[in-house]
């Protein structure tokens, strides 16, 4: 048994391993499915987990959400749904601006095994949050907490520092049969 004095800082924290950066992106469903999955798993470890959803709003009540309330799971939505479909972008952009300062303290404070940053290549993408700043961010991060980022059209750079990228292709999908999307499979 090592004497606590010698215990490294992260040791004294129960924090062990290198943390990762781990991306999912690509034009196939499943990205938000993997990460949240990865969440499960740690936290069914012991492991302190958070999800920050860019996209979805703050009203939003998916299985998801419903899910992490009855297992007392941190999960945080500020986005004004996709851009595409929002009569105020600004609104977007704001919030996706304020949900990031959130989610770059919970990576930065090391209270955090987990960090999961959904559908955060669209802010990237438009503009609205740095990329330089977020790479920033994962480098001077703590050294146990694994990030995870999910979104489409991930940016180059991102894709090169991560450690881990997965590229969800799309072979089939029921909604190009017309098949709307069902509740416990899409949301």
């Amino acid at each position: 048994m090592v004497p606590e004095e010698m215990k490294s800082t992260e040791e004294k924290a129960g924090k062990r391993g290198r943390g990762l950066v781990i991306v999912y992106t690509g034009q196939g469903k499943g990205k938000t499915t993997a990460a949240l999955g990865m969440l499960l798993r740690a936290w069914g470890r012991d492991m302190k987990v958070v999800m920050l959803q860019f996209m979805k709003s703050a009203t939003s009540n998916y299985g998801e959400h419903r899910a992490a309330r009855r297992l007392g799971i941190e999960m945080v939505a500020l986005g004004a749904g996709f851009t595409w479909h929002t009569k105020v972008p600004d609104k977007g952009r704001s919030l996706a601006v304020e949900l990031w300062e959130k989610a770059r303290e919970k990576i930065t404070s090391g209270d955090y095994h987990l960090v999961v940053l959904d559908e955060f290549s669209y802010p990237i993408k438009y503009g609205w949050v740095p990329a330089g700043v977020v790479l920033q961010t994962l480098r001077e991060r703590p050294s146990w907490v694994h990030v995870a980022i999910t979104g489409r059209d991930m940016p180059a750079e991102l894709i090169d520092f991560a450690d881990i990228v997965t590229d969800m292709a799309e072979v089939k999908h029921a909604f190009t049969e017309g098949i709307k999307a069902q509740p416990g499979i899409e949301f």
